[in-house]
């Protein structure tokens, strides 16, 4: 399908969402709103999934790096309780990642409605990441559809777990132009996993940054996350692509803040291109107030600490 067919009908598709989300609001001024939101703290990168889909090697994982399993089943089920859980951590929005990725973790595309259901608890708070999977689609135009019919507000994806590379639409995987395509028409982010992982299965080899040259390249106007900054591999890669692409930005998320000046040296040039992430639940994050304070306590300006806490994130994901 021609290129500028294809924009046409994405962006037609979404204008119903864009317009809803402004009349659930109301007829606010949205100036002053942003003027009080300018501290607004968003954690952008926090997992809250149906657990009932988790193979079970993937689930055992989970148990074993959580003493407190049964409080996230309960935040899983229900938004009141994670919400409650987001004051007393200081958090005020959060990014729910979910991706399809049956074969590592089990997810299929029904953590899309799952998400989509999720957040209007509180859609103010709670933003939606949903997912496509190329190797797990009969009419991807129609899933493409699906997707922004939810008002799924970012698009994950992760090669380590879904095998494949970012840039595998170079190599017959139109799938995935079409998803980047549609993204990038209806202002959508991506964000990809970067880095390595530990869950069964999954294959490290996907999770090099450097393919992503290719697609920030191809994609001019698609914000790309890159999730994890490559970490503990590939960080100096991840640091060439967000200083040589306008549209890459960091995603400080599963680097523990003790680390993340070791990692990214140089992190006040980026700074406007970062996002505060934790990662929570994920192994190695044991709580997201905590690993809020720690990074507060890091030696970073105030203008720095937030615009990485809050001012990126209100630009990718106004109010």
């Amino acid at each position: 399908m021609p290129a500028r067919g294809f924009r046409l009908f994405w962006k037609s598709a979404t204008s119903i969402g864009q317009g809803s989300e402004r009349a659930h609001v109301g007829r606010r001024d949205w100036g002053k709103i942003r003027r009080r939101t300018s501290t607004m703290i968003t954690d952008c990168h926090i997992h809250i999934s149906p657990l009932h889909m988790f193979k079970p090697a993937a689930l055992e994982l989970m148990r074993s790096k959580r003493s407190n399993y049964a409080e996230i089943e309960e935040f899983c089920r229900s938004p009141k309780s994670f919400l409650k859980y987001m004051d007393d951590c200081g958090i005020d929005r959060a990014v729910l990642i979910n991706y399809v990725a049956p074969e590592v973790i089990g997810f299929t595309t029904d953590v899309n409605q799952f998400v989509a259901d999720y957040v209007t608890e509180n859609p103010k708070k709670l933003i939606s990441c949903g997912s496509l999977h190329p190797k797990y689609t009969q009419n991807i135009m129609a899933d493409v559809e699906h997707l922004l019919r939810l008002q799924i507000r970012m698009i994950k994806i992760h090669p380590p777990h879904q095998l494949l590379f970012p840039n595998d639409y170079l190599n017959g995987v139109t799938e995935l132009e079409i998803i980047y395509r549609a993204a990038e028409a209806n202002g959508i982010p991506i964000m990809f996993h970067t880095g390595t992982s530990i869950f069964p299965g999954a294959r490290n080899k996907y999770g090099d940054p450097i393919y992503l040259d290719d697609v920030a390249v191809d994609f001019p106007k698609l914000k790309i996350l890159l999730a994890h900054g490559g970490r503990p591999l590939w960080m100096h890669t991840a640091f060439f692509l967000l200083r040589r692409h306008p549209n890459v930005y960091l995603d400080i998320s599963g680097i523990p803040p003790k680390t993340l000046l070791t990692y990214f040296p140089r992190l006040d040039e980026i700074a406007h291109k970062t996002l505060f992430g934790t990662d929570w639940p994920g192994p190695g994050v044991p709580d997201v107030g905590k690993n809020l304070r720690e990074f507060r306590s890091l030696p970073l300006s105030e203008h720095v600490r937030q615009r990485i806490l809050s001012g990126t994130a209100l630009e990718i994901w106004p109010v």
